[in-house]
């Protein structure tokens, strides 16, 4: 077991964003990029949703719970990267893929979202992996490819011995231990983390501005 990763010298107990471990990732650029759209959108939907409090669909005030929830996962999992803290980043992935396929489920089955007021429950909703399959219109995903994903975060949220190759990293004598702390020398697992966070907050943004579709912003 180990407390971090094995690079030299002194670790900053905090990073900020000029000198976080993995500033100059594309992938981590695209997903900065898409934070400040759907921070810019949700605050355009509070503000109508606050004035129109009372003229708002089921579906609207389903997606008033759901996407600020959403955006507030993302903002996490972003700071988590930062921070190195990639294993918790990936736990967190999981509740944000959730939430992204349930906005999108309900807005392609309106009679669904009754079910959501009812209280969403485990027998009467449809499964993670059905969920999945309503992004398929932008995101081209398949069953198999929706039972895979769904299958590999359902071992990482549950703590089985397979999700503990999630956590696994090189120490500095060549063998290998799980991180307990930061892990600074894996970019490619910063990368598809920031690249799913990426995706799934996109598919909310979407999804949000499908929900309020008389809400336009400001100066348009």
């Amino acid at each position: 077991m180990t407390e971090g990763q094995g690079t030299e010298g002194a670790i900053p107990s905090v990073f900020t964003p000029d000198n976080e471990p993995y500033l100059g990732s594309q992938a981590l650029y695209s997903f900065d990029q898409e934070i400040p759209r759907s921070l810019a959108v949700s605050s355009h939907i509070a503000s109508y949703t606050r004035e129109k409090s009372q003229d708002l669909t089921a579906l609207q005030r389903a997606a008033c719970q759901i996407v600020p929830q959403s955006i507030n996962l993302a903002l996490s999992i972003r700071e988590l990267l930062r921070q190195g803290y990639l294993f918790a980043a990936l736990v967190l992935t999981r509740p944000l893929i959730e939430r992204a396929a349930i906005i999108s489920y309900i807005l392609d089955h309106p009679e669904a979202v009754e079910k959501w007021h009812a209280g969403w429950r485990f027998r009467d909703r449809p499964s993670l992996s059905e969920m999945l399959l309503s992004l398929g219109h932008n995101e081209h995903i398949s069953e198999d490819a929706a039972k895979e994903l769904c299958e590999y975060y359902g071992h990482v949220i549950h703590g089985d011995p397979v999700s503990a190759d999630s956590n696994l990293v090189s120490l500095r004598d060549g063998s290998l231990g799980y991180a307990v702390g930061k892990v600074l020398d894996q970019p490619g697992r910063c990368d598809l983390l920031a690249l799913h966070g990426w995706a799934y907050l996109r598919v909310l943004t979407v999804c949000a501005a499908r929900c309020f579709p008389e809400v336009k912003p400001s100066g348009k």
